[in-house]
């Protein structure tokens, strides 16, 4: 994966996304924000915000900040913003694998459906435990490869194809775990057959 190779086929998912990916990864956004537990005034951060599909199921009482590396879904995202009047959240163009923020910038931090995305995804943890706050957490929802059965022979057969999908279908659970000093606190299957997982994960104060 390449940052390239990431733009260009999330410029061509932008006009499609919602239909295609919409519905299937509803619940597991919703769960997201649930695990989230958001508080008045908290600083919430979503990397890999996409077409903000996500963002109106926040409380208006927590400011959020959206980050995407793709200007077209950020272009969806925006839209999402206008037609709900969420005055709450602000959308930036910005690297996950280089966020702009300093240091324990953010009370919470969630990354839906990116990890198998970006090109460095201990780089990407690094950084979401930088801006996370002493005691904060970070929950990320994420699909991770299966040990056996059709959805491992998918996966396998979709792997020489990742730089045209837009993410590795290969993308083992416990080596990613092991990408972070974060305090790992919670492993939910969600979204349909709970083929995705999220991870909830607490910054060591």
């Amino acid at each position: 994966m390449d940052q390239q190779a990431i733009t260009a086929a999330y410029r061509r998912y932008a006009p499609v996304y919602d239909i295609l990916f919409g519905p299937v990864f509803e619940p597991g956004r919703r769960r997201l924000v649930q695990a989230l537990n958001c508080r008045p005034g908290e600083e919430v951060l979503e990397v890999g915000v996409g077409t903000g599909l996500s963002l109106r199921h926040y409380p208006r009482y927590a400011r959020v900040t959206g980050i995407d590396l793709s200007p077209h879904m950020l272009a969806r995202a925006s839209l999402q913003v206008q037609r709900h009047d969420l005055h709450n959240v602000a959308l930036m163009a910005m690297d996950v694998q280089r966020l702009s923020f300093p240091d324990a910038s953010f009370d919470k931090v969630s990354a839906l459906y990116v990890a198998s995305v970006v090109p460095d995804p201990a780089v990407m943890m690094q950084e979401l435990e930088r801006v996370c706050r002493p005691g904060g957490e970070v929950v990320v929802v994420n699909h991770f490869t299966r040990s056996n059965g059709f959805a491992s022979h998918i996966e396998r057969s979709l792997a020489p194809l990742a730089r045209s999908l837009g993410f590795r279908p290969l993308f083992p659970l416990d080596a990613f775990i092991g990408l972070t000093h974060l305090e790992l606190t919670e492993t939910t299957p969600v979204n349909a057959f709970g083929y995705w997982t999220l991870l909830r994960f607490r910054s060591r104060a």
